[in-house]
């Protein structure tokens, strides 16, 4: 802000200065014309009185000349005047200078005015623009540092006032999966700790089991058999409890909540066009997508969006750059929308896990990702009635979103 101040400061310095020398330009050139027309005045009107008499002379067609006559040193005279030889008589020629305000007035009318919207315009862009800017410098540091916790003031600020809203919406849903996570965590960590501990107790078991069988303490077949037994079971315990973690390793990790409504096709594919028209250009893969009539669809849009994010980053990142399109087609009361790429490298037998989490195919080697996408597309599709799946073509890589019509 002090910067700005600064830069504020000689900016109206500048247009006092230059207000101040136009005016000054304006006064000394109004002077030298003033001056030079009523001297070429009189000398017009000695010419005049070399043929006549001066009573004889129609002064209305000087502008600037008063008077003229004989030239009388005794006589008092209010008026500038030059005195004249003519012939051998002297002659006082009264004048005034026309000196013309109403140009000046009107330069400095607009002079003035521009200097004052100028001043409004620096004094409100460094209020409503620079001030509210300069109070969020340190936003976007606290969140990267995980401070979640403190609200965001709120501005009114019409050119920030929206961006605060939304940052302080994702301040509350980093706190809140920040708070999930953190419970989800603590959660399989308590289930994890509570069955490594059962376990222990048929490990025991079976330790116990193996030692006396191995150090012959059991006499007779009769007691071997239910030593062998008992590990049996204790084996079977072990495998429960680890199934148990397993399935508990396996549960949704991820917040994937929809709210499902009735969404415009048309809504959805501007705000895809929107980004990926942009981002295509810049990587110079073709991007083609298909005419479609509107239709009314049964989906949670951000949900919906984010589904076609995800085929549309798969389809950007193992693809061969050329070409990726989009294409809808009906099934009765469904759209298929598709996303296509050329240059699959996938075999037929990978489609099947694809849609697995933390699942990369064989053609993600040097690529960077989670392998969570495509699972992700299901999880979500079929939260909203829906379904996703994958299929190769003529060497291209389909990936089809189908969706219920509303």
């Amino acid at each position: 802000m002090s910067r700005y101040k600064r830069f504020a400061t000689i900016i109206i310095i500048i247009e006092v200065l230059v207000i101040l020398a136009c005016n000054l330009l304006f006064l000394r050139n109004q002077a030298d014309d003033s001056g030079r027309l009523y001297r070429v005045e009189a000398a017009r009107l000695v010419k005049e009185l070399q043929e006549k008499d001066a009573a004889a002379i129609d002064l209305r067609k000087y502008s600037t000349l008063l008077a003229v006559g004989e030239f009388v040193p005794e006589e008092t005279c209010h008026n500038d005047y030059l005195v004249e030889q003519v012939g051998d008589k002297l002659y006082r020629i009264e004048y005034q200078t026309t000196e013309q305000k109403k140009p000046l007035v009107i330069m400095n009318v607009g002079l003035g005015t521009t200097f004052l919207l100028t001043l409004f315009l620096l004094v409100y862009v460094g209020k409503k623009v620079l001030k509210p800017f300069h109070n969020m410098t340190n936003l976007s540091y606290e969140l990267a540092k995980g401070n979640l916790s403190t609200p965001i003031k709120e501005e009114k600020s019409k050119f920030f006032g929206r961006f605060l809203w939304g940052m302080d919406m994702l301040r509350e849903n980093l706190e809140s999966n920040k708070e999930k996570e953190l419970a989800l965590q603590k959660e399989k960590k308590t289930l994890i700790l509570s069955l490594s501990h059962d376990i222990k107790t048929p490990l025991s078991a079976i330790k116990l089991y193996t030692k006396a069988l191995s150090q012959n303490l059991y006499d007779t077949e009769e007691k071997r058999a239910e030593a062998l037994q008992g590990i049996d079971k204790n084996v079977k315990e072990i495998e429960k409890y680890v199934s148990e973690i397993v399935a508990a390793s396996r549960e949704d990790f991820l917040n994937l909540e929809v709210q499902v409504g009735e969404v415009y096709l048309s809504q959805v594919m501007s705000t895809i066009q929107t980004y990926y028209q942009d981002k295509l250009s810049t990587l110079h893969t073709k991007f083609l997508v298909e005419d479609m009539e509107e239709c009314l669809l049964k989906a949670d849009k951000d949900r919906l969006v984010e589904v076609l994010q995800n085929m549309l980053e798969n389809a950007i990142k193992y693809g061969d750059g050329k070409e990726i399109r989009i294409t809808l087609r009906e099934e009765e009361d469904c759209k298929l929308l598709s996303v296509e790429n050329t240059g699959c490298s996938l075999k037929e037998e990978e489609l099947p896990n694809l849609f697995d989490s933390f699942y990369r195919g064989s053609n993600s080697q040097g690529v960077k990702g989670s392998g969570l996408g495509l699972y992700i597309c299901r999880e979500l599709m079929k939260k909203m009635d829906g379904e996703v799946f994958t299929e190769i073509r003529n060497g291209s890589f389909l990936v089809t979103a189908v969706i219920q019509k509303a």
